[in-house]
């Protein structure tokens, strides 16, 4: 397990937004039926969603579930606005591995209705993240092996090789859409294998021979009534 120096564990404090690309990896998009990207699939998560190694990811009621997915975040290590992509990885401050917890009942309710998917992506703890490893750690980012288990069982296991849209071209792309800001995060898309995780259970998940993390899923706790 690598240790971050205090610089990066910094960073992500600093962030302001988390850009989640959907559907980076085509076994995935097939997987819930979904075509293949021409472009990519964006949306935003906050920053309030984040949740530290070992916390607890909790389930809102009704639900009994929620669906993980592993990912590669990358961590900008400085301002970015129309970023060239042959100079975009000037730009990146370190990797971590994430997941983007998904309430996939009520995504696919507002895919069917046209709305947007922040109340499925974006509630508290549903991004579990690891600490930042500094760039000089990760000697090839577009072949990195990512995994994740449900009580010690595989579901997922993938290469970043196999995204759709590299790291690069993404981070031209996003900038030249919004500023990309020290410590924001963009979550590059998840290999096949999500499914559902439920309460009582626990994950763990990496990137193979760099880091690891885990998590306990637990329901919500109600707010006291007034």
């Amino acid at each position: 397990m690598a240790t971050a120096s205090s610089a990066y564990l910094k960073l992500l404090q600093m962030g302001t937004k988390i850009v989640a690309v959907g559907r980076n990896y085509a076994a995935h998009a097939k997987e819930l039926g979904n075509a293949v990207p021409k472009e990519p699939v964006l949306f935003l998560k906050p920053t309030s969603s984040y949740l530290e190694n070992g916390g607890t990811i909790e389930v809102p009621h009704p639900l009994e579930s929620l669906h993980h997915e592993v990912e590669l975040a990358v961590v900008i290590g400085q301002k970015a606005r129309d970023v060239p992509e042959s100079a975009a990885m000037d730009y990146v401050g370190g990797y971590a591995v994430a997941l983007d917890m998904t309430a996939r009942e009520i995504q696919a309710s507002a895919k069917s209705a046209g709305l947007p998917w922040t109340v499925s992506k974006g509630q508290d703890t549903f991004t579990p993240i690891s600490s930042v490893l500094p760039t000089s750690m990760v000697s090839d980012p577009d072949n990195l092996e990512l995994w994740l288990k449900v009580d010690g069982e595989i579901r997922q296991k993938g290469s970043t090789k196999d995204m759709i849209f590299k790291i690069p071209f993404l981070i031209s792309h996003i900038s030249s859409i919004m500023t990309l800001l020290e410590g924001d995060v963009i979550l590059t898309g998840t290999p096949p294998g999500v499914g559902p995780v439920k309460v009582g259970q626990k994950i763990t998940a990496g990137i193979t021979d760099l880091l690891d993390i885990h998590f306990n899923v637990e329901k919500r706790r109600r707010p006291e009534s007034c």
